[in-house]
């Protein structure tokens, strides 16, 4: 007889506590799943996201169009940039501000490397899955992403809540030498993620959690988890922003057929590979000038509405605004990657063996604070 089982992911509370090791950015103890078990198979699936309760949306319809960035920052925090920048995209089209080319592809830049950080965390932390996972100190691609968070530090001062949008550009220009740090980011990227991919092949097992190009379609999953079920999207390519739409001829996707959780980590990790020469290019065509536009000390948005969106290391996510005139947006609505992935856990569960729900669940790539928002 089939049996229902609260499941607390890392930390979080439940009948079953499921460990995804040291590393998985999935590990954070603030998401829950009910499955249905008959022996050690699992029959049904209810994720249950909810318990960190963040409301970050109300926080920024009490907060000015500047101060709501800080929130921004702290959504999906292994992809800040992405974040900020999709916001700041939201406000600007509401001001009509136009931000300096130099600016412009700055971001487009940092969006890039915002990416590639936190793709590499979701993939060691699939490499690291107990209990036949590497060690946490022996997971190739840490040395990688370290190297990318020392680009974002030495741009903003900070690893991982940079902070370095503002309305209308960025805070600063990047510092003289940073092509050198980026360059050597891409050159360890280059060479640590195939031995990655490896290491999580040996990990993670084949036809694990497969879920269907029609159910992927059903449950509106982007990033990675799209591209693994045959859905070939990507904001990057199909509705352009930032400088993304001067580089269509270096944007290339990688898409899947499998659609299980290791062709979902395979996609990740070659997308990672295919969007290096990107960087390359975006920095080759760099143009000078201001970063920035001087804004009086309190920006008021006009009466109207915009929507933003970008894509994140893990899919697609949306900033929409309305404003009534004020200081402060009288209406903020996030589309976050990580909750419509969650919610496709439902129809590609069944049938998961219960010692493989631990590769599964991660492979879903989400973070609880762009979960529960």
């Amino acid at each position: 007889m089939a049996q229902w089982r609260e499941v607390g992911i890392g930390a979080a509370h439940g009948e079953v506590t499921l460990d995804l090791g040291e590393l998985h950015p999935s590990g954070h103890g603030a998401f829950r799943l009910d499955v249905e078990v008959e022996g050690d198979v699992i029959v049904g699936a209810r994720p249950r996201p909810g318990l960190l309760h963040r409301g970050v949306e109300k926080l920024m319809e009490v907060r000015d169009y500047r101060q709501a960035l800080a929130l921004a920052d702290r959504h999906d925090w292994l992809s800040s940039l992405t974040s900020e920048i999709t916001l700041a995209l939201a406000t600007e089209e509401l001001l009509g501000l136009e931000v300096p080319p130099r600016a412009v592809w700055l971001r487009t830049v940092l969006a890039e490397i915002s990416r590639a950080s936190a793709a590499l965390l979701h993939l060691a932390g699939a490499a690291a899955l107990p209990p036949d996972g590497l060690r946490a100190s022996a997971v190739p691609g840490m040395r990688a992403r370290e190297a990318w968070l020392d680009c974002v530090e030495a741009f903003s001062g900070n690893r991982v809540h940079a902070m370095t949008t503002r309305i209308g550009g960025l805070a600063n220009d990047a510092p003289n030498d940073w092509d050198a740090t980026v360059a050597r980011a891409i050159d360890l990227t280059r060479v640590e993620v195939p031995e990655l991919l490896d290491a999580i092949n040996t990990v993670v097992p084949a036809g694990v959690a497969v879920l269907e190009p029609h159910d992927a379609q059903v449950w509106a999953v982007s990033g990675p988890v799209a591209r693994a079920s045959a859905l070939d999207l990507d904001l990057r390519r199909d509705v352009p922003v930032v400088a993304y739409p001067q580089m269509r001829d270096q944007i290339r996707i990688v898409t899947g057929a499998a659609g299980d959780a290791r062709e979902r980590y395979r996609v990740m990790a070659e997308q990672i590979l295919a969007d290096l020469p990107l960087i390359e290019e975006l920095l080759a065509r760099l143009p000078d000038g201001p970063v920035n536009v001087p804004l009086p000390k309190v920006v008021r948005a006009p009466e109207g509405a915009a929507y933003a969106r970008m894509e994140s290391a893990i899919g697609a996510n949306g900033a929409y605004l309305v404003s009534a005139g004020g200081v402060t947006p009288w209406r903020v609505r996030w589309r976050t990657a990580s909750y419509a992935n969650v919610q496709a856990m439902s129809a590609a569960l069944p049938g998961t063996r219960v010692d493989d729900l631990a590769a599964a669940v991660g492979s879903f790539l989400f973070i609880v604070g762009d979960l529960d928002h």
